[in-house]
This record gives C-alpha cells, sequence and structure tokens, in this order.
C-alpha cells in the first residue's frame, strides 16, 4: 500500500483544488434552482469544511481576511464606474438616508438585545453590529440582476457606503462603552478621527493629481501586464492606507476607483481587474461558508435559527419605515428592505473587538457571529419574497389571441423604438402583426389607436400562432439584451431562412448577435447619433454633400470594425475609429 503524507505545499494545492471543485459542482446548481451563485460559493465552503473535518485550515478567519480581495476589488471596479458629481449627487442617500437607517436599525436591534437581557452599552453595540449589511452580498446580487442603476439599487448602495465611513466611530464606540473604556480619552478620538480624514484626503489628492499622470508613463511602455500590475497595485495600496487610518479596504479601494472615473485609462483598467475580481469575489464567499463555526450553530442551533431570521425581519421592517419616511414610493422602500437584511462581514470584526474589550462576553460573541453568518447564508432567499410585498399594477392580463394576425412583418416588442419603427412601414401600405409582452404598454398603445397582441416572444407556441411561418420579416424591437438574444434565437430555429432585423442594445451585444446571423443589426443609439452629428456640421456650415459623404463612410467603418470585433474581440478595428482631426488631403493631380 503506497504510504504518502503530503508537504505542506502540497496540502495547499489540495486546498485549492477542493474549492475549486466545490465551486464548480455547487454554482452553477444554486444558480440553475434560482437561488444564486452566492448562497452556491457559501455552501461549498461549508461542504468542503465537512470533508476536511471542520479543519480545512488552523485560522479560516484569516482565509476570510484575505479573500476580502474580492470585496475590495469588487468597490475599486463599482467607484470605476462612479464619477465623482454622481457621487455627489448620492449625498442625500449616503449622509440622509444612510445615517437614518443606522440609526433606526440599531435601535430597533438593540432594543431587541436589551429586552432580551443584555447591558444597555452591550444590547447597543450588537443593535449598530446588526444594523450593518453586507456590501459583497447586496451589489453582486443587484449586479446579477441588473439592479445596480434602478432607484432601489442606488439607495442600497448609499446605505452600504454610510455603513464603511461607520466603521472608525463604532470601532470607537465599542471602546469607549467598554469596563476599561475610560482608558481612552476624547483626544485620542479625535486623533483617530483625525487620520482617518487625513487619509481620505490623501488618497482623493493622489488619485486626481498622480494616478492619471503614473498610468499615461506606463501606457507608453505598451506592456498590457505592467498595467494589470499597476491597476492591482493602486487597489492594494489604497486599501493598505484606509486600513491603516482604521477604515475599511474597501472604503480605500472605492475611492481610488471614483478618481479614476474620469481617466481615459478607465475601461482598460476595468478590464484588467475583472477577472481577479470575479475570482477573489467568489473565494470570499466561500470563506465565509469556511469560517462558519459549525459547532456553535450545533450547540445553539434553534437560538441561532431563530434569532437570526428575527433579527432580519426587524431589520427589513425598519428599513422599509426609514425608506418610506424619505419620502420613496412603496415599492422602492420593499426592494431596498429586501436587499439589506441580512447583517454583514464587518459585524465579525466589530463583535470581536467588543469581545476583547471585555464588552462582550467570547460565548456572546461567537453566538453572535452564528447569527451574521446564518443572515448571509439566508440573504440569497429574501428576493423570493419580493412578489409577496410589491405592489403590481392590476391591469388585466390581455389574451392570447391571433385569431386576426395577417400581417407581412412580424414586430416583436413595441416600446418606443418599436413604434418608430412601424412609422415608415405602416405609412407604406405594409401590414405588420405586433407582439408585446408588458399589459401596461399594450394599453397604452391602443389608446393611440394600434392594435397589438399580446404573447411573448421568446416562447416558440406564440411566435407561430403569430404567423412566423407566414410573414415575410421579423423585427426584434426589446429593451433587454438577453432577452433579444433569446427571441432570435428561438426565430432561427423556427424559420432559419427568416430576414431577422435587430434591434440591439450596445456594440457587444451587437457582437454575440452575430452568432445567429441576423440580416441587420442596429444599435439603439448610433443612428440618433450619426442624425445629431449630421445637424451639427450642417449647423457648422460644412457643404451637404459633404455631410453625406461623412456620415456614409462613417457607417461602413462601423461595419467594418464590427465585422473586425467579430473575427479578433472587442479591442480590434481601433483604426477604423477617429479619435483626432482628419487633415484633410491635397488632391493627386498625377
Amino acid at each position: 500500500m503506497l504510504d504518502y503524507t503530503p508537504s505542506h505545499m502540497e496540502w495547499m494545492f489540495w486546498q485549492a483544488l477542493a474549492l475549486i471543485v466545490a465551486a464548480c459542482l455547487f454554482t452553477p446548481l444554486f444558480k440553475k434552482l434560482g437561488l444564486g451563485a452566492i448562497l452556491g460559493y457559501l455552501m461549498a465552503g461549508i461542504a468542503v469544511n465537512q470533508v476536511f473535518g471542520g479543519k480545512f485550515a488552523e485560522h479560516p478567519e484569516e482565509l476570510l481576511h484575505f479573500s476580502e480581495f474580492g470585496v475590495v476589488l469588487f468597490l475599486f471596479v463599482i467607484g470605476l464606474e462612479l464619477k465623482p458629481q454622481v457621487l455627489w449627487k448620492m449625498r442625500g442617500d449616503i449622509f440622509g438616508l444612510g445615517l437614518a437607517q443606522m440609526l433606526g436599525c440599531g435601535a430597533v436591534l438593540g432594543l431587541a438585545s436589551w429586552l432580551y437581557g443584555l447591558d444597555w452599552n452591550a444590547a447597543l453595540i450588537i443593535g449598530l453590529g446588526l444594523a450593518l449589511s453586507s456590501t459583497a452580498i447586496v451589489m453582486s446580487q443587484l449586479d446579477e440582476r441588473r439592479e445596480r442603476n434602478t432607484p432601489h439599487g442606488r439607495k442600497a448602495f448609499g446605505i452600504l457606503l454610510l455603513q464603511d465611513l461607520a466603521i472608525v466611530p463604532l470601532l470607537l464606540m465599542a471602546a469607549l462603552l467598554a469596563p476599561s473604556g475610560g482608558e481612552i480619552t476624547l483626544r485620542e478620538s479625535l486623533v483617530d478621527v483625525g487620520v482617518a480624514l487625513g487619509a481620505i484626503a490623501i488618497l482623493i489628492f493622489g488619485g486626481r493629481f498622480l494616478l492619471h499622470r503614473m498610468f499615461l508613463l506606463l501606457a507608453k511602455a505598451k506592456l498590457p501586464e505592467i498595467m494589470t500590475a499597476s491597476a492591482l497595485g493602486v487597489v492594494v495600496a489604497s486599501a493598505l492606507l484606509m486600513d491603516m487610518a482604521g477604515m475599511s479596504y474597501a472604503m480605500g479601494s472605492f475611492l481610488a476607483g471614483v478618481m479614476l472615473a474620469e481617466s481615459s485609462y478607465r475601461h482598460e483598467i476595468e478590464a484588467n481587474i475583472e477577472p481577479f475580481r470575479g475570482l477573489f469575489l467568489g473565494l470570499f464567499f466561500m470563506a465565509v461558508g469556511l469560517s462558519l463555526d459549525l459547532s456553535v450553530i450545533r450547540d445553539n442551533g434553534l437560538l441561532i435559527l431563530l434569532a437570526a431570521p428575527l433579527a432580519m425581519m426587524l431589520k427589513a421592517a425598519a428599513i422599509f419605515a426609514v425608506t418610506r419616511v424619505s419620502g420613496n414610493d412603496r415599492n422602492t422602500s420593499v426592494r431596498v428592505a429586501l436587499a439589506l437584511p441580512q447583517h454583514g462581514e464587518f459585524g465579525f470584526v466589530l463583535f470581536a473587538a467588543a469581545a476583547a474589550t471585555g464588552l462582550l462576553d467570547a460565548s456572546l460573541s461567537a453566538l453572535l457571529v452564528g447569527v451574521v453568518s446564518v443572515s448571509m447564508a439566508l440573504s440569497a432567499l429574501t428576493q423570493k419574497l419580493e412578489p409577496l410585498f410589491i405592489k403590481q399594477d392590476h391591469l388585466p392580463v390581455p389574451e392570447e389571441d391571433y385569431s386576426d394576425v395577417e400581417g407581412c412583418v412580424l414586430i416583436i416588442g413595441f416600446g418606443r423604438f418599436g413604434q418608430v419603427v412601424s412609422q415608415p412601414l405602416f405609412a407604406d401600405g405594409v401590414r405588420i402583426t405586433i407582439l408585446e409582452h408588458d399589459p401596461k404598454r399594450i394599453e397604452d398603445a391602443r389608446r393611440f389607436g394600434f392594435h397589438v397582441h399580446f404573447g411573448n416572444g421568446q416562447r416558440r407556441d406564440v411566435l407561430r400562432a403569430a404567423g412566423l411561418a407566414e410573414v415575410c420579416a421579423v423585427i426584434v424591437c426589446t429593451n433587454h439584451p438577453e432577452v433579444t438574444t433569446d427571441i432570435v434565437q428561438r426565430v432561427r430555429e423556427e424559420a432559419p431562412s427568416m430576414p431577422v432585423y435587430v434591434r440591439s442594445y450596445d456594440r457587444v451585444h451587437s457582437i454575440a448577435l452575430q452568432a445567429l446571423n441576423p440580416t441587420f443589426t442596429v444599435r439603439e443609439t448610433f443612428e440618433s447619433a450619426l442624425a445629431l452629428s449630421r445637424q451639427v456640421l450642417l449647423g457648422l456650415e460644412s457643404d451637404e454633400m459633404h455631410v453625406n459623404a461623412i456620415i456614409k463612410d462613417i457607417r461602413q467603418r462601423d461595419l467594418l470594425r464590427l465585422q473586425q470585433q467579430v473575427d479578433a474581440g472587442l479591442m480590434a478595428g481601433r483604426d477604423q475609429l477617429h479619435v483626432k482631426p482628419v487633415v484633410p488631403q491635397p488632391l493627386d493631380l498625377d
């Protein structure tokens, strides 16, 4: 029998392999079940920990801290997409709604802890600690559902930013409320706050005046790996600076991203960071599962399983009340409340610090960590409750009646774009069958005299009933890229030779659609942008024939670039772009 004892390095490789295999098994499965990728990563971590007998690592909390790099990268990418002026417009959500959420949830959860029999100072820290939500989980869920830029997505993000800013005051409060809190003077507290503000000022100054110049110099080297390394270096340096000042890593990386949001190198930096972001973020969620002390849950299982959902319900109710009082509509308030009810990863740090100062005893701290962990696992399920609380517009669902379809052209999707597309066709006497899935949009269109059929263009039976086999052409005008692509694929499967004209969302979507061989695609903003540019040139008194020739050339260049990108990737065809004024060439008389 082979006697094999792995070395320390080999043991690390076995652990890494176990995490990869578990992630590949659990994450697609949970996403397929509609439970989300986050819960899949959490369960993968728990499963690996059980396979290794609960001793995957001697110090799982160290792996958790290391994997927080995923959250750091995630916040950096979010910062890249937020220009400083956009962040300034969010100040009401950050310092108004965010502060109200912290105080409201802290009061409700703190009161519940005090009624449970804890001292007021311990109850206060517990309430404020449980008021924190998980930035990684919330933003990942919003991204997964493409809801980051929705009203409730922006509200939730503003609240999360305030929570990150609250880390230093909460740690100071935990020290001051401890039995030995008198040792910390007001002067020391003010110094700590001053250091934090100074670190933020340094980061803003450096990002504003140094980072762009640094990337400009590095770009001249024309070494992609150096640009990647420098981007990671900026993230790490900014995170370490905030950590040294007592702030969170994520806050530092977020501010660095915001400072680079207006840089010419923003898109390249984001592309370089993206693979690392996804990898480390998945590792973070698995590390949460690995660090979950199942013995604590086993010994206090009933209490934790009752306390975690109860705390989430109280927190969701408080968030709903605060958001509603702040002037938001009911549906937005419900969505914000259902996005933020879980407790955050910073709770681990705060409760550990409170236990170290004697404010909380070790068993209570472990119990609270269990509650936080269970709530993070349950967060993937809270969105399933949304249909129970969202107030729907009670419009009657139209019948799927296709008895009178006789169109020569089938238009799928009848929003703003589809309505304009229909006008030249109607003007030329073309008979059109219009298919729309939104009852409200159908009612609006009918008030203007349009005859619109209700149906989902993603269903084969609906396409057949709407006369797909008889029409001469199909025009897909739906708004969401995934829906559009799915409809084109269904049409191609049912009628491979059918001419299909498609409205694409953006250039990336146009490239993806080429695999389905559409007859023609147009980006939703392309032609309107050319029309506006044409009018500007005419307003500058350029010759009309010359302007028309320019617009024609731009269309040809765009088509050529699109084909090059299909063949060679997104960065191909850059030579087709005009990036500076074109100098007229002298006529060649030879």
